[in-house]
């Protein structure tokens, strides 16, 4: 791993509304299951041991430790800010994790609107144990197409609304191609995902961020974001203040979210 960087700061999410059980942190170590086989991440010196690690599994390794995004560049560009030059040496080492699934991002997304995180981390686990597969510690994220053969009804009894189980269902049946999405620019992925029933600007800006890692998403729209800048940034407009974090406005996001959240 590029130094520097923390296991427990990054993998901090995974822990801090509930257990996750599609990305597990168990013992000291997180678990994710790949194409059927557990893979496990733990510290190590100079990095992390990952096993198995494979080609199938290296891919999902590295998103859910974040090293797409260039810390050193970031780094040196925060110093010049008047709240993250204090903020980000106290939070030196977190690699924001990524979603390595879109299918998986969508429907946790939808789970989460308008609800704390904490209601949302239940209701998902519900629907993991409901259509998932447990391998060893951790469950695979239920298929697409398990839950496009689902009955809406079987959501509702998990905790979701009426709406949002249609809202999942009609996801999982629609013929958007998730995959294809990562070739496009910004704007592209922002309108074909607000096209689809149940995903909107809120939706699509964490698409960008927790799935893609684009450096310029900005989810403003989302709660804890508008109170980590209120809290740190007094009057400033939080739609506006992307301005302010460019270029580097996804990993502003995810550092300013952390600092609420870690003493």
């Amino acid at each position: 791993m590029p130094g520097p960087f923390d296991l427990a700061l990054t993998t901090e999410r995974f822990r801090a509304f509930g257990v996750d059980r599609a990305t597990l942190w168990h013992e000291g170590g997180l678990h994710r299951v790949v194409s059927g086989s557990e893979v496990r991440v733990e510290a190590a010196p100079g990095g992390v041991d990952a096993e198995p690690l494979d080609a199938e599994t290296e891919p999902v390794v590295r998103a859910l430790l974040g090293l797409v995004f260039d810390l050193d560049a970031f780094y040196a560009w925060a110093a010049d800010d008047d709240v993250l030059v204090a903020t980000v040496p106290r939070l030196a080492g977190f690699r924001p994790s990524l979603t390595p699934d879109p299918f998986e991002m969508l429907v946790g997304a939808i789970t989460a609107q308008q609800v704390s995180m904490f209601s949302a981390v239940a209701i998902r686990n519900r629907l993991i144990e409901r259509f998932g597969v447990q391998v060893g510690h951790a469950w695979a994220f239920p298929a697409r197409g398990r839950l496009a053969a689902a009955d809406e009804a079987e959501l509702v009894a998990l905790g979701y609304s009426r709406r949002k189980a249609e809202y999942v269902v009609g996801l999982a049946r629609s013929d958007l191609d998730l995959d294809q999405l990562g070739s496009l620019p910004d704007h592209e992925i922002k309108s074909r995902l607000t096209a689809v029933r149940g995903l909107g600007e809120w939706t699509a800006d964490w698409f960008l961020a927790r799935h893609l890692a684009r450096p310029h998403a900005w989810p403003w729209g989302d709660l804890a974001l508008r109170k980590a800048v209120a809290a740190l940034y007094g009057g400033l407009d939080v739609r506006e203040a992307g301005a302010r974090f460019h270029p580097f406005e996804n990993l502003s996001a995810h550092y300013l979210l952390l600092s609420q959240r870690v003493p």
